[in-house]
């Protein structure tokens, strides 16, 4: 059995509006290998006031050695004063898929 590739996956959220180009310019550019975007609806606290807002959920899979170089790429497009980007470990998955997570962002930084 190979070795776990070291892969992570990004969460985020965004307004509508917002995703589809954060979404292509993370593929594009190869900081990603893929990226499922999902509708929510957040609840939030915001400066003391209570916040309901459609957004989408950017599920974006990565080297863990990618991971600051999408955070900063995701942080220059989105219009939040604090966006919500989570890096979570993958500690277990299929391997030919995580092995395609590395060959599709290879050698794009």
């Amino acid at each position: 059995m190979s070795p776990l590739p070291d892969i992570v996956v990004i969460l985020c959220t965004a307004p509508h509006a917002e995703s589809e180009p954060i979404v292509r310019m993370l593929v594009n550019c190869r900081l990603v290998a893929c990226v499922n975007v999902v509708p929510v609806q957040s609840c939030y606290y915001w400066k003391g006031e209570l916040c309901r807002d459609e957004e989408d959920l950017l599920i974006a899979k990565t080297p863990r050695s990618r991971a600051e170089e999408v955070i900063s790429a995701i942080k220059g497009l989105h219009s939040y004063e604090i966006p919500e980007i989570i890096v979570l470990p993958v500690i277990a998955g299929h391997i030919p898929y995580l092995e395609w997570v590395m060959q599709e962002t290879e050698g794009s930084s």
